[in-house]
């Protein structure tokens, strides 16, 4: 009983002291990772919840560009970081569920060394085909593919981009045989499908609107579950092809180990910042959709993600490059 008795005394010691740490931080700025060059999508995200963050938090939020190894530098480096909550990563799909099966080995763990904090934004990728294509739905386009295998060239912004499996998961949920043609980068793969070199992408949605609005290439689905608030008319791929679904999406995570009730703030702050009228209007305007959720909600998407894209991977025979 003695012995018993101790440990609480000790527990309850112990606790004020952990609430205090708590209720004390931030006292000087915090480094948000991004693991990618200034302009893309996660730097975007990361950036407008940085402003949001230092305004909650009274500190500031800097952003912190680790581009590199499709995504693994800036993410290893967020892993190994102290976690006192001073170090954060604005995750991605890439580094933090498609990598840990794409490569041999990462330098670090996806789930192990992180502490989810929440899910932050999706975006979808917009199946777009070149206007001379003869397809205006998924249907036309699956029928098509069956009736020319591989005759259809799809490109993407890399081995393992979203772009890139967004599109073996249309081939395998689907059976039809597409040739896969690897860009370095987006841009360059949008431009082919523009002028014609490539009938078909699936090219992330703040690239492909302003081409789809002048009627250079033309829409025929999105690739999340749910339609995109940003053109609402536009059927998902997955009300065709059963079970589809394939978004980019951006979460906030700290290194394993950062105190629960400072992953508690985050997610707190987090989530009233992405109700907020003018967070919505500036991520829908990109096609940025704000989500939230909790730090468990969060983990255990990003372990249902893990296991998808590694299947995919998988049976695709897909290797990094």
């Amino acid at each position: 009983m003695q012995f018993r008795s101790t440990v609480l005394l000790a527990l309850c010691a112990v606790a004020p002291v952990a609430a205090y740490a708590a209720d004390a931080w931030p006292t000087r700025p915090v480094r948000m990772i991004v693991a990618y060059p200034p302009g893309g999508g996660t730097d975007i995200v990361g950036r407008v919840m940085a402003q949001k963050l230092t305004e909650t938090l009274g500190h500031t939020v800097v952003i912190d560009n680790r581009g590199g190894a499709s995504g693994n530098i800036g993410s290893e480096l967020a892993a190994r970081a102290n976690p006192d909550g001073y170090t954060l990563l604005m995750g991605n799909v890439a580094p933090n569920a498609i990598n840990v099966s794409l490569f041999k080995k990462l330098p670090y763990d996806p789930v192990k060394d992180f502490a989810p904090v929440s899910l932050v934004a999706i975006t979808p990728n917009i199946l777009v085909v070149n206007p001379t294509v003869p397809v205006k739905t998924v249907k036309d386009l699956v029928a098509l593919a069956k009736a020319k295998p591989g005759v259809l060239n799809f490109p993407s912004a890399g081995v393992g981009s979203s772009s890139h499996l967004a599109g073996e998961l249309l081939k395998i949920l689907a059976k039809v045989d597409m040739v896969h043609v690897p860009y370095k980068g987006g841009g360059p793969a949008l431009v082919d499908t523009i002028s014609g070199q490539m009938q078909l992408m699936f090219a992330t949605m703040p690239a492909a609107m302003p081409h789809v609005k002048s009627g250079k290439v033309r829409p025929i689905a999105v690739t999340t579950e749910k339609r995109s608030q940003t053109m609402p008319e536009l059927p998902t791929i997955g009300e065709s092809v059963k079970g589809y679904e394939a978004s980019t999406w951006y979460g906030l995570l700290a290194p394993a180990g950062t105190p629960a009730a400072i992953v508690t703030r985050l997610h707190q702050d987090t989530v009233k910042i992405l109700a907020m009228p003018d967070m919505r209007e500036k991520l829908g305007a990109q096609g940025i959709e704000p989500v939230g959720g909790t730090p468990a909600e969060f983990g255990a998407y990003i372990k249902s993600e893990i296991a998808k894209w590694g299947r995919v991977i998988r049976e695709a025979g897909i290797k990094a490059e």
